[in-house]
């Protein structure tokens, strides 16, 4: 592509998307008119980011694409950009989200549902590519008002204790987060990440916030104590809702400790690393265990989720290249792969509303397809070599050994953990004999299929190459 107005500022263009798509549906009536127009904008944002990969210099450090755009009578700015953290990222929200849409084709209330889809693009892309602390956060404030309304509105039974839970800790979480990014304004005089990254802080000012900001992002992640929300928010959820929260939001987390604790921070970082290294440790076995009691299939894979993201965290405290790379790796893989798992789980809902694990048995013989997309999905979720969870884990174990070989030990121990819940949840549900409950299910749609295919297509080919 040629440089030109378009490619300048693809990234504000993606941004902007889904903000002029929700004009453009809020303005629709008919409601197959509202689902085509939501697919079309959000394959719209797919394909600019396509071509900011395309043009993206992987050679160059540093940000690409800034766009700065200073705004009346505020002291903060409209400013955004990529770099090889965040390209990636951004790529699994635009990826992700059209799928929700295919997902959601029939969902009551369509163009409330599809409004709210396309105010998380908003968010969840401005947060990945926002280069102001303030607008960061204004984007992070949004990306919480969809999700809420998701569980709230389409979740299951128990959706509004599962959503005021959920509101509740985004909120602590935000106000954490909020006082860090005042607080560093205070002492640096601005908003924008890339000052603020180049300045010094002394050693107490550092501390304090460094506290409030990872708090603040350790609940979104979440990380062990502060995970109580993920459980009943992941079983409550409609299955679209569970793509984004696993897929995207508790991406936003961990970004935020990359983004600003490391990359701000970077002192603080180092003194408190060995704590939070052992905090992902001990959240990668307790996930595990804890997931192994679980007679819930949503619980079960939020439990195993709060696993996989402590991998995420333990790579991002190693600190060094290879793990921090790694975590980054691991958090497209684990968007894609736990966000299909999670997605499977909520077909099967939608189908019998009956959440227990040992309701279902012999699904190989009745729902084929379905059978093979999961096994895909439960082989990539335990690190399979050749799936990209294998490659992301590798790395920050490689990272990790750095540091400490007792915590490569028990992460390792954590995935053979891993392993064994997996393999025993895929061996009562799709082996063995069919049991009555199931012996009437219908195998997944051609427009489920469109869905989770491209998924499967995304996860083998970043492990085999």
């Amino acid at each position: 592509m040629e440089n030109s107005f378009l490619v300048s500022h693809l990234v504000t263009w993606i941004v902007l998307a889904p903000a002029i798509g929700l004009v453009i549906v809020g303005l629709l009536r008919h409601v197959e008119t509202i689902r085509w127009a939501t697919l079309g904008i959000t394959l719209i944002a797919l394909g600019l980011m396509v071509g900011l990969w395309a043009n993206f210099d992987n050679a160059a450090s540093g940000m690409q694409f800034v766009d700065r755009v200073p705004l009346p009578l505020v002291s903060f700015q409209f400013a955004v950009g990529v770099d090889g953290i965040s390209l990636p990222l951004v790529f699994l929200a635009t990826f992700i989200i059209p799928l929700c849409v295919l997902v959601s084709w029939r969902i009551d209330n369509t163009k409330a549902f599809m409004m709210l889809i396309l105010l998380v693009e908003l968010a969840v892309t401005g947060v990945f590519t926002a280069l102001d602390a303030f607008l960061f956060l204004i984007f992070w404030e949004i990306a919480m008002i969809p999700m809420y309304f998701v569980i709230a509105f389409w979740g299951g039974p128990k959706r509004i204790h599962a959503a005021i839970k959920f509101l509740l800790f985004s909120v602590a979480g935000s106000l954490l987060l909020g006082l860090g990014i005042e607080a560093l304004h205070h002492v640096g005089g601005t908003f924008d990440l890339l000052a603020l990254s180049q300045m010094e802080y002394a050693p107490k000012v550092q501390f304090w916030i460094f506290l409030a900001l990872f708090l603040g992002f350790a609940i979104k992640v979440p990380m062990l104590p502060v995970h109580g929300w993920i459980a009943d928010a992941h079983g409550e959820a409609p299955a679209v809702g569970h793509v984004i929260l696993s897929g995207l939001l508790l991406k936003m987390g961990a970004y935020g400790l990359i983004r600003f604790c490391l990359f701000i921070l970077p002192e603080a970082s180092a003194s408190f690393a060995p704590l939070i290294q052992w905090l992902s440790v001990l959240a990668i076995l307790y996930g595990g265990i804890v997931a192994m009691a679980q007679s819930a299939i949503k619980r079960f894979i939020a439990y195993s989720s709060v696993a996989h993201m402590g991998f995420i965290t333990l790579g991002i405290f190693g600190m060094n290249q290879q793990s921090i790379q790694g975590a980054v790796f691991q958090m497209v893989s684990h968007g894609m792969t736990l966000g299909t798992l999670f997605l499977a789980a909520g077909m099967l809902y939608d189908r019998t509303h009956n959440p227990i694990i040992r309701a279902y048995g012999g699904l190989q013989q009745v729902m084929p397809k379905f059978a093979a997309i999961l096994t895909i999905f439960v082989m990539a979720s335990i690190g399979l070599p050749g799936t990209g969870s294998f490659v992301g884990e590798f790395m920050i174990l490689v990272g990790t050994s750095s540091h400490s070989y007792l915590l490569v030990l028990l992460a390792l121990i954590g995935i053979v953990v891993g392993a064994v819940y997996m393999l025993w949840m895929f061996q009562r549900m799709v082996l063995g004999p069919v049991t009555p409950y199931v012996s009437t299910l219908p195998d997944l749609t051609r427009r489920e299929m469109v869905a989770v295919i491209p998924m499967a297509v995304v996860v083998l080919a970043i492990g085999l190459y």
